[in-house]
């Protein structure tokens, strides 16, 4: 099977490459209209572009996020990843407490698939990278390889669920393989925290990712509450052991201008809650 304008495309660049990922990007957008020109120029200059993640099976699998798929060509099969009703009710549980999709269909075979368009950053990342486990922010996960295992992990303390604005539940992957996460902000500029028996306090949510090795909990900034009061810090997560860190330079929304929703809205980024 061969593709036109796909890889000899000047206007799509490999943006990385690891294992089987393959993350695209999009030079510009030529699919505009009078009404949508002007904002997807000033998108491009600012390094708002579209971009997919291609995945090449070559008798491998893939977990996908539900909803991600957009097309796919060769010997694929795909299942659902739901063993029984069990395994359903579980996974709307999962779904409800971590943000993710309830069901995340798993593929396999021989050929390739391409996932949705997407305005966000792809960040591929080797769970050898983090000693075999990481914890994920919410709407973060996207896909990864099949010998991956995703899960959901519970908070050992309750005050980091209630104050540290982290929820109850997130998302972690375990085993040996690559992921592909999705991230509004770049790689370029996350920063890249290595923790040996040593402490890390956040004021704010700005924890993308992080080793599970390391506890995390929510404490006073100061040794007191008044002292918290008078520095104007008050709470911090606090990350503590040996493990990585990734952390945005800003907490991370997606709140904006009409024209930016406009934006995300048109990425399909709403199958994160499906």
């Amino acid at each position: 099977m061969v593709y036109s304008s796909l890889m000899n495309n000047e206007n799509i660049t490999t943006k990385e490459q690891l294992g089987g990922f393959q993350v695209l990007e999009y030079v510009k957008d030529m699919s505009v209209t009078p009404d949508t020109s002007k904002l997807e120029y000033y998108c491009a200059k600012m390094n708002i572009n579209k971009r997919q993640v291609l995945l090449n099976l070559n008798g491998n699998g893939y977990t996908v996020q539900a909803g991600a798929m957009q097309w796919m060509s060769g010997n694929v099969q795909s299942q659902s990843g739901v063993k029984g009703v069990g395994g359903f009710l579980g996974g709307m549980i999962k779904g409800a407490v971590t943000g993710e999709s309830a069901v995340k269909p798993q593929y396999s075979g021989y050929g390739q698939m391409m996932l949705e368009p997407t305005y966000r950053h792809i960040l591929l990342t080797d769970l050898a990278e983090w000693g075999g486990s990481v914890v994920l922010d919410d709407g973060l996960f996207l896909a990864c390889d099949s010998t991956v295992n995703v899960q959901v992990t519970a908070r050992s303390n309750v005050s980091s669920a209630l104050l540290g604005g982290e929820g109850l539940f997130n998302t972690m992957l375990t085993g040996q393989g690559v992921a592909a996460l999705e991230c509004i902000v770049p790689r370029e500029e996350l920063i890249e925290i290595n923790l040996q028996n040593d402490v890390m306090k956040i004021d704010g949510n700005m924890a993308v990712a992080w080793s599970n090795t390391l506890e995390f909990t929510v404490e006073k900034s100061g040794k007191s509450l008044l002292g918290s009061a008078v520095s104007g810090e008050g709470l911090v997560n606090v990350y503590r052991g040996t493990g990585k860190i990734w952390m945005c330079p800003v907490v991370p929304k997606w709140e904006g201008s009409l024209g930016v929703e406009y934006i995300f809205e048109m990425a399909g980024n709403d199958r994160h809650s499906t």
